[in-house]
């Protein structure tokens, strides 16, 4: 008995001792941020950010002001959701869908106990936000411009092609970045920025290694840093400017959050990451769709607004300034789109918006009729019926 004892002793002893080992060698290899993640993603039973991990992270406050509710329909949520779009919600997990015609909510459903005030992970829907951002802090004279170099605002930034990096490079995902936009990898730059404490500290990690503005290659290192330039053009926080900008003349009727880097004098997460509820979410659809006016107001530029729906590369057409672009038999459609499948999607011939939120979404191209994201668009013409006049062709 005392042998055993003496077993499981020194047992115990190699495995502290070796636990012990690791953990210096992550702060060794400046990869300590593991750590979190293994706490906030893989105990608690996910392999990937999930809709609710905001709560794991320190945030900054995005205030609202005056709320402005939502018109409702005449004939709200008379129709019921299609058999094939609750199949969808039911397999991908959706927690809210909301179908926004005519400036009217028509329909909207939650699922999984969340509601119309529940908050969820924006993940990079973000950032069409942060894109908007740019624009305004180009209107109000704050950055020079799309072609200010990034190099005067984030001395930082590392790499051959460093000096000639743009604002507009950024925005329209053609740094030129040394980035790998993986999700799944722990070792990754896209895991390091989600859970490092100091984001800033990160861009040695990411240098301009290619000649910026020849082709679009998505990578959330971009946002990012224009995130960071925009932080220190301003002065101010992305929150306070989102607040200030957008979230108060566009009548949010929520506070929302956006995770941090850490607590004092933290960086938002520009590339994703902020937390709020499908119908506050979809006032930048309906921004977009109104051309940058809010209640007859301009809150930011036509012009700007047309560019970032439209793409800069012939050999890219499914993205702009922030937004993605496609088309639905032969309807433009733009949209955010987020990681897990969270969208604000907008079809302006129809006045139409659609809003889904929710735990997965299928790895199907979303131009295939057998995807969840067409479906999003097929089954509410569907539900919309004799609303929409033109004919709707089966796939």
């Amino acid at each position: 008995m005392k042998i055993l004892l003496k077993f499981f002793k020194w047992l115990g002893i190699i495995i502290g001792s070796l636990l012990l080992l690791l953990v210096i060698s992550l702060y060794a290899f400046r990869v300590d941020y593991i750590l979190k993640g293994i706490y906030v993603i893989y105990m608690k039973g996910h392999t990937t950010a999930y809709l609710d991990d905001y709560h794991y992270f320190d945030n900054h406050l995005v205030k609202h002001g005056e709320g402005q509710a939502w018109a409702k329909a005449q004939d709200y949520n008379s129709v019921p959701i299609t058999d094939s779009l609750s199949r969808i919600h039911k397999r991908l997990g959706s927690v809210a869908y909301v179908i926004i015609h005519k400036d009217s909510v028509w329909f909207e459903e939650y699922y999984g106990g969340y509601s119309d005030s529940s908050k969820s992970n924006s993940f990079s829907m973000a950032k069409s936000m942060v894109a908007a951002l740019l624009g305004k802090a180009i209107e109000t004279g704050q950055v020079k411009g799309l072609d200010q170099k990034v190099k005067e605002l984030v001395p930082e930034i590392t790499g051959p092609y460093a000096d000639s990096l743009r604002l507009v490079d950024l925005v329209s995902m053609s740094s030129g970045m040394k980035w790998e936009e993986k999700y799944y990898d722990p070792f990754s730059i896209t895991t390091r920025l989600y859970f490092d404490k100091n984001i800033v500290g990160a861009l040695e990690a990411m240098p301009i290694d290619q000649l910026p503005g020849q082709t679009f290659k998505y990578q959330s290192g971009d946002t990012q840093l224009l995130g960071i330039a925009l932080q220190r053009a301003t002065k101010k926080s992305l929150s306070e400017l989102l607040s200030e900008y957008f979230w108060k003349p566009m009548g949010a009727e929520h506070d929302a959050l956006w995770q941090v880097d850490s607590k004092k004098n933290g960086i938002e997460k520009a590339y994703c990451c902020m937390a709020s509820n499908a119908k506050d979410f979809a006032r930048f659809g309906k921004l977009y769709l109104q051309h940058g006016k809010w209640n007859g107001q301009s809150i930011l530029d036509s012009a700007y607004i047309q560019h970032s729906i439209t793409n800069r590369f012939a050999d890219s057409p499914e993205y702009g300034y922030g937004w993605w672009m496609g088309k639905y038999q032969d309807k433009p459609y733009f949209y955010m789109d987020g990681h897990l499948g969270q969208f604000v999607i907008v079809v302006p011939q129809d006045d139409l918006i659609v809003v889904r939120l929710g735990h997965s979404m299928d790895g199907i191209n979303k131009a295939d009729p057998k995807s969840a994201f067409y479906n999003f668009i097929h089954q509410t013409y569907l539900m919309l019926g004799d609303r929409i006049k033109d004919s709707i062709k089966n796939p």
